[in-house]
């Protein structure tokens, strides 16, 4: 039940303060007075919004966001003694109420049986014909800019350019944009809390209040991405993962119940309790806000770029890097360009047998050839009632695999009854039809469709959608089921590419024979190895996880069974996964398969798929032997699910069990059989595979509201292991030196109060020269850690053993490994190596060819005698004196400027922040690419990277460039003399010359590049105020 305060008027008066309030002066003043959050999940903390004077505790259950209201007398006093400027906030604040443009469109909503649910800023009550026509998606941008209007953060005229959306998108203006919370896991989330830590420190450093540093949003956090696939096949495989879980990660985890109490208004989600889309979309999402009686459309940015799932249950989502997301939770308003809005039109049913992952494959494929990098997708059409809500969601998740920004479903009837299943009250669910009704944000398929305006449009009959998988290099590569077989022998035949292995037609059937446990075993070329059912984008929706446990019971009766060599598993979403398929009788058929359940949590997807068994690792290795991995995942990006899989494909959790039966890509379902059965007879792939009225019988018998209200119920009461971590309670963090997990960052070190300035670039020279189609995973530290890698060697030094190097991702509170780790994929392809495949370079001046850590930074470190009279032949020596420790010293530590060269698509994929953050640490200074993905461009220059794309039509190719030249790019050192998108030259010692287009999009992204990086410029406000 959502808590209502009992003076509307009041409660304006408290958001109006959010908005026009200086947040440092916010968190300070409440710093004072506020009780400190509870440590224990079960008192539930508060989800207030910005405020100088809330108190941020919460009484109510999970959905309530209520705040107190504290007296402003004393505040006031305050604020008096600092300064006239914040006593003119203070009299801002003290008339707020009737100072928005629009408080004459506060509008009550009347509950149906007396009294009213709060009030709400009404669109209608605006009588602009030009609303009617925005797209919902776009509406709630403007209802956002029309409620925080203050024409202090928020202008009049940004509300008047969200109206005019049909005719200012096409010129990309610049908008501020509130998300109503944050959205973390734990990969992303411990860089986050360690940045928030840091700069306490750097607070203090600076003579002002550490308290400062609080989120101002609500902020949660699940804990979901350090769980591995170590133990499988097994049933008490949940317990023993979760076990080495908390080895691995006890100072990870013990950080993040640390930051759960240190920081106010921050909900840290236990380890083992699902995956942070899907406990979004069936708990944490609440479709409609209720602050205090002001009501307004719920909205997230989260640091993983799949929050965009929770657009299929119409919240406003989408993923923002960490630096982004961390600017958010301190109060700052986001940048962004009004975007333009795909209108995707979906008419028909889909076929039987064709799952929602099928489509969502289609979708992508679709949308990836139009073009949408930066766009909205916003569905609709008579098609939309034929998919469930678990459909609509598996489709906005893989938003990033299609490069949108968002893919929304607006709410309607659809959304309301996922909502009463998924265990939100009666009540709850009557508030959103409601308000969303009364404000024109609630579709009625009942009803005549006023014809809404898009940018463009695209349209897709359900009934056109067939089987299919994506692979085996990236999502977008769709492949018809049907077309599979010839398609596989085409990449094995194609030279090394996204389609292409190059493996020579005499060696395509070679058999590596070897022994599994005793067992005769063998592996061909596309022999499965790994075969996962996975990720937020499939374990969110019953229809195929049933249609999972369907295959595996029908292929169990026949006498089917998976080869023991295959490494199966199954990492359910939530537990009300496990409830369901406990239920319909089917979990027992998949744990016959292998597919018994090994933790809830991301796994395979992200690359924690664990070692597979040595025998299998050896015959695939002494064999050049390209195995697959199939996985019902949303990346497949090369060397993220597992270094020995060469070929990875995406498919539905069915297929996922059907080509782990067969144990091979290399099959025509149609025509071969996936096996022999019991009785001697083949079996055929339709022998299997459930119908759509099979599946749809065991949804209606199985999935029931009260497992998601018992799994909900029991998820703030954390585990046992969870519960055990103490943690101090000091609000600065004592930062250990000999961490290798949680290491204090240096962005801040040496750090004044005068910004450095804008700055171009002198006789860089090129680290790194890629094509196109580069992304975060092969730039950001991600998967386990090469056994022969700095990161590796980084780790060994400090007595860490092998076998407990854990994944890239868990080591991301560490910047000393992350920064070694950037670039390090071994499948990354950099044209300066001619050819070669893996995380090396060439350092330009000598010619070597060194890793790319080592090219960047510190090459050797050794212990030599110099005399002030013999200089020892060496050459980066620079010091000449008594015995010391000499560092030799490549590009950063010699003061030598690097940029990166790329083609098209530069950063897409995840990882995000460490893809932006690894660069800088390793002294990279601009990067010149065709095109950026969003989300990359927007963080490299939140750390104070230069984007600039080569002209249309041009590139290095073009241009002929090899990457074997020194480069100086010309910006101006005032930055008021840069301007959003502006031309810059760039010239090499070469000779050549060429123009480039800057990619700072906005003018908040200039003053971050102004200041060094968004963090820098945050600090420095809070300071100042």
């Amino acid at each position: 039940m959502y808590k209502t305060a009992s003076s509307s008027a009041s409660s304006i008066l408290r958001a109006a303060s959010s908005r026009l309030f200086p947040p440092s002066l916010a968190r300070s003043a409440a710093a004072a007075s506020l009780p400190k959050t509870s440590p224990s999940l079960t008192s539930h903390r508060s989800f207030g919004f910005s405020s100088a004077v809330r108190s941020l505790r919460c009484s109510s259950p999970r959905w309530s966001h209520g705040v107190d209201w504290r007296s402003p007398l004393s505040l006031r006093a305050q604020i008096r003694a600092v300064s006239p400027v914040l006593e003119r906030f203070r009299r801002k604040i003290a008339t707020m109420a009737s100072e928005n443009p629009f408080k004459e469109n506060l509008t009550s909503l009347p509950k149906p049986g007396g009294g009213e649910f709060g009030k709400f800023y009404s669109l209608p009550s605006l009588n602009d014909p030009r609303i009617d026509k925005l797209p919902y998606s776009i509406r709630i941008l403007l209802e956002s800019a029309i409620r925080n209007c203050d024409n202090f953060q928020v202008k009049k005229e940004d509300v008047e350019k969200i109206i005019d959306w049909e005719n200012s998108s096409p010129k990309q203006v610049e908008i501020p944009f509130k998300p109503a919370r944050v959205l973390l896991q734990d990969f992303t989330g411990v860089p986050a809390v360690v940045d928030l830590a840091c700069m306490r420190d750097a607070l203090n450093k600076l003579g002002s209040d550490s308290n400062k540093i609080n989120p101002l949003v609500p902020v949660d956090l699940v804990i979901d991405h350090s769980v591995q696939v170590d133990v499988t096949r097994s049933e008490n495989a949940v317990h023993a993962n979760m076990e080495l879980e908390f080895q691995r990660n006890m100072e990870r985890f013990a950080f993040l119940k640390w930051g759960s109490t240190a920081f106010r208004n921050m909900l840290v989600v236990p380890p083992g309790s699902g995956i942070v889309h899907q406990v979004n979309l069936e708990y944490l999402g609440r479709v409609v806000f209720n602050t205090e009686g002001l009501l307004y459309p719920d909205s997230v940015v989260g640091t993983d770029s799949h929050t965009t799932m929770i657009d299929g249950l119409g919240v406003a989502g989408w993923g923002v890097g960490g630096i982004e997301a961390e600017a958010a939770m301190l109060g700052q308003p986001m940048s962004m360009v009004l975007p333009g809005v795909v209108g995707f039109k979906l008419s028909g049913k889909l076929r039987d047998g064709v799952t929602a992952t099928d489509l969502v494959l289609t979708v992508t494929q679709m949308l990836r050839k139009h073009g949408v990098v930066g766009k909205f997708v916003e569905f609709h059409g008579d098609g939309m009632g034929k998919l469930s809500l678990a459909d609509r969601a598996t489709i906005a998740n893989m938003s990033p695999e299609y490069g949108a920004t968002m893919g929304f479903f607006p709410v309607d009837h659809v959304t309301l009854q996922y909502l009463k299943l998924t265990g939100r009250s009666d009540e709850t669910v009557a508030m959103i039809e409601a308000y969303l009704r009364a404000n024109n944000l609630f579709v009625d398929y009942n009803e005549p469709q006023q014809e809404r305006v898009y940018s463009s449009y695209l349209q897709l009959d359900l009934a056109d959608v067939e089987p299919c998988i994506s692979g085996p290099k990236r999502p977008h590569d769709r492949v018809p089921l049907k077309e599979m077989k010839a398609d596989w022998h085409s990449c094995l035949d194609n030279k090394v590419g996204f389609k292409g292995f190059a493996i020579p037609k005499e060696t395509q059937d070679k058999v590596a024979k070897f022994s599994f446990h005793g067992q005769p075993a063998e592996l061909k070329h596309g022999s499965v190895v790994i075969a996962a059912i996975t990720s937020c984008t499939n374990t969110s929706n019953p229809s195929v996880m049933l249609g999972a446990g369907l295959v595996a019971k029908k292929a169990c009766e026949l006498g089917l069974q998976v080869k023991p060599w295959v490494k199966t598993s199954l990492a359910p979403g939530s537990g009300v996964v496990t409830k369901y398929l406990l239920q319909s009788g089917l979990q027992k058929y998949l744990n016959e398969q292998g597919f018994s359940i090994v933790g809830y949590g991301c796994t395979t997807c992200i690359g924690n798929s664990g070692d597979l068994d040595e025998s299998v690792a050896s015959a695939i290795s002494e064999n050049d032997i390209v195995a697959a991995a199939v996985l019902s995942g949303n990346r497949n990006f090369e060397g993220r699910v597992h270094a020995l899989t060469r070929a990875n494909y995406l498919a539905s959790p069915p297929l996922v069990v059907a080509y782990a039966l067969a144990g091979t890509v290399d099959i025509d379902f149609e025509k071969e059989p996936i096996g022999t059965g019991k009785d001697g007879k083949s079996v055929y792939f339709r022998d299997i595979w459930p119908s759509t009225e099979e599946i749809a019988e065991a949804v209606q018998s199985s999935v029931l509201p009260e497992m998601f209200k018992s799994t909900y119920e029991a998820i703030t009461k954390g585990n046992p292991m969870w519960n055990d971590l103490s943690v101090p309670t000091a609000t600065l963090y004592s930062w250990d030196p000999n961490s290798t997990y949680i290491h204090e960052p240096p962005y801040f070190k040496d750090m004044t109060l005068d910004p450095p300035g804008a700055h171009g670039v002198k006789d860089a020279y090129c680290l790194l020269n890629f094509g196109d189609s580069i992304t975060t995973d092969h730039i950001s530290p991600a998967g386990s850690i090469h056994r022969d890698s700095p990161a590796a060697k980084y780790l060994l030094d400090r007595g860490v053993d092998r076998k407990d190097f854990n994944s890239y991702g868990s080591r991301r509170g560490n910047d000393e490994v992350m920064a070694r780790g950037t670039f390090a994929n071994i499948r990354i392809v950099n044209k300066l190596l001619n050819g070669e495949v893996g995380p090396k370079t060439v350092h330009i001046p000598t010619g070597e060819k060194l890793y790319v850590f080592d090219a960047a930074t510190i090459f050797l470190q050794q212990d030599i005698f110099i005399r002030k009279d013999n200089i020892c032949d060496l050459k980066y020596l620079l010091f000449m004196d008594a015995t010391l420790t000499v560092k030799i010293m490549r590009y950063k530590a010699s003061g030598q400027d690097t940029i990166v060269l790329a083609g098209a698509e530069y950063g897409s994929g995840s990882s995000r922040d460490w893809a932006a953050k690894g660069p800088m640490l390793l002294g990279v200074k601009a990067v010149i690419a065709k095109s950026f993905e969003r989300i990359h461009r927007s963080n490299l220059v939140g750390m104070g990277i230069i984007p600039l794309c080569f002209k249309s039509g041009e590139d290095a190719d073009t241009l002929g460039l090899t990457g074997h030249e020194r480069y100086t790019i010309d910006l101006p050192s005032n930055i008021s003399e840069i301007r959003p998108g502006q031309d810059v030259t760039v010239t090499t010692d070469t000779g050549k010359s060429f123009t480039c287009t800057a990619r700072f999009d906005t003018e908040v992204e200039l003053a971050y590049f102004n200041h060094g990086g968004i963090l820098q410029y945050v600090l420095r406000n809070l300071s100042k105020h």
